[in-house]
């Protein structure tokens, strides 16, 4: 499961990025506004940007890359 991993991420860039969990079961029409069909799906959405999607669980080490890179621009 992921949802301990961003809670801890959450925690770590408090102030800085927003992170949120959403249930695509009870919010089917965000979620294939999004293209999301498997889980879990997180969608990175810099102010700036486009949106980016990764599929599947990753370690910490590749969401703090992914936050660092496409979020906070570092």
């Amino acid at each position: 499961m992921i949802a301990p991993l961003l809670e801890d991420l959450a925690k770590e860039y408090d102030g800085q990025i927003y992170i949120y969990k959403v249930n695509t079961e009870e919010e089917q029409e965000l979620a294939g506004a999004f293209g999301i069909r498997s889980i879990p799906s997180i969608l990175f959405c810099p102010m700036e940007g486009k949106p980016q999607m990764a599929q599947g669980a990753m370690p910490k080490d590749s969401f703090k890359k992914a936050i660092e890179e496409v979020l906070l621009k570092k």
